[in-house]
């Protein structure tokens, strides 16, 4: 699944390419993502100007004149730009054309993204509850131990909570407890107020890095101009469990937690 700085990758991609352009036309060819396509969509967007592409969490905002098309690009979706008229091969479902003789192009062969519009995007339903963005400083390992007293769930579904920061999805999770040098199995609620702001200063500086070495490469991820991230390459924990510790050469664990694997070091993580 595309995490933060996949589509904070796609985002960079495509805003030069969107912003100040009029939509000429908005071609449907699947309606049926997570939630439906709006019917109305075309007329809607068509004939205005995009302002601006913006990020918040996991969606993009591309704001038009008179509203919001909130995108998710779901499990496998992505957003890449393309000439107008270039034949539409499987999964390719949605052209955003604009005059520029560019087209905005959604591809989503799992169909768990969503394209939607609404005139009022902060207050919409999905996006109305969401805690601060990683990178700003509403977040902060002070917020981290606050939130976390009294908390028995495990530290790791704990920062991939929506409500306690956005986008620290398992990718990026993993890397940063690792980096913290912390147990992904321990209770939220034991770890020091130390240990947090630690944690906090590696989550923001994995984001930071992954974002400007362009994400992960995973299964069907590409930018917005149709290129994979390169940060893969650099994954300490994510993905390696057997593996040995590139740090200090033990073998990496794998387990389960809130039905999502987890790879740690035994011995740099406590």
């Amino acid at each position: 699944m595309p995490e933060l700085p996949e589509v904070e990758t796609t985002r960079r991609g495509i805003a030069p390419y969107l912003e100040g352009q009029r939509v000429s036309r908005v071609l449907v060819r699947e309606r049926r993502l997570r939630w439906p396509i709006p019917e109305d969509l075309d007329v809607r967007l068509s004939g205005q100007r995009i302002e601006c592409v913006e990020r918040r969490a996991k969606y993009l905002l591309i704001k038009a004149e008179s509203g919001t098309l909130i995108s998710h690009l779901g499990m496998s979706g992505n957003l890449r730009l393309v000439a107008v008229g270039t034949p539409a091969a499987k999964h390719e479902h949605v052209d955003i054309e604009l005059e520029s003789g560019m087209a905005l192009r959604y591809t989503d062969p799992r169909r768990f993204g969503a394209l939607l519009w609404s005139s009022d995007p902060l207050n919409h339903e999905l996006l109305l509850r969401l805690g601060p963005e990683p990178l700003t400083d509403l977040f902060d390992g002070e917020r981290l131990y606050q939130l976390s007293r009294g908390r028995s769930m495990a530290v790791k579904p704990f920062i991939m909570d929506n409500a306690v920061v956005v986008g620290v999805g398992n990718i990026y999770a993993t890397e940063a407890l690792f980096a913290a040098g912390i147990d992904p199995r321990r209770a939220a609620g034991t770890i020091s107020r130390a240990r947090y702001v630690a944690l906090a200063v590696e989550i923001k500086r994995i984001l930071a890095h992954a974002i400007e070495r362009g994400g992960t490469t995973l299964r069907d991820f590409v930018g917005g101009d149709g290129q994979p991230g390169y940060f893969q390459q650099e994954l300490f924990a994510y993905g390696r469990g057997g593996e040995f510790c590139k740090v200090c050469g033990s073998t990496l664990r794998e387990v389960k937690l809130g039905q999502r694997a987890s790879v740690y070091c035994p011995k740099c993580q406590r």
